[in-house]
């Protein structure tokens, strides 16, 4: 049976979570997939980490820097306009390089992030 029931959403109308004082986010969450925007302030650090959900992350506004790999050793600066992907389960590691506004989707949604669970990004 195909679903047929469509959702529209608007940002404005979207609560905007506190993560922490250099991360807020907004999250819309479909049934096997997870579109979010995501907050930085520069300086912001997303610790080394890693997930089974496949992610894009479009940056709108501002730039981050990556670290992808087990060891780090992939560097990526990814700026306004551009668009990262990460497979499922490569650790990586980000920080704001400047105030940064950006869109990350994830298949399948971010399951500790709906339940807060997410203890990595909290610290």
């Amino acid at each position: 049976m195909v679903r047929m029931e469509t959702t529209f959403y608007r940002w404005d109308d979207i609560e905007r979570e506190r993560v922490t004082d250099l991360l807020d986010r907004k999250l819309i969450t479909g049934d096997s997939m997870m579109l979010a925007h995501v907050f930085l302030k520069e300086g912001c650090i997303v610790p080394r980490h890693q997930h089974h959900n496949e992610q894009f992350t479009y940056i709108i506004d501002g730039a981050l820097r990556f670290w992808i790999g087990e060891d780090e050793s992939q560097e990526v600066i990814v700026r306004a306009g551009e668009v990262l992907h990460i497979p499922s389960n490569v650790p990586h590691k980000a920080e704001a390089i400047e105030d940064t506004l950006d869109v990350d989707v994830f298949s399948p949604p971010r399951k500790d992030w709906l339940e807060k669970t997410d203890s990595y990004l909290r610290k």
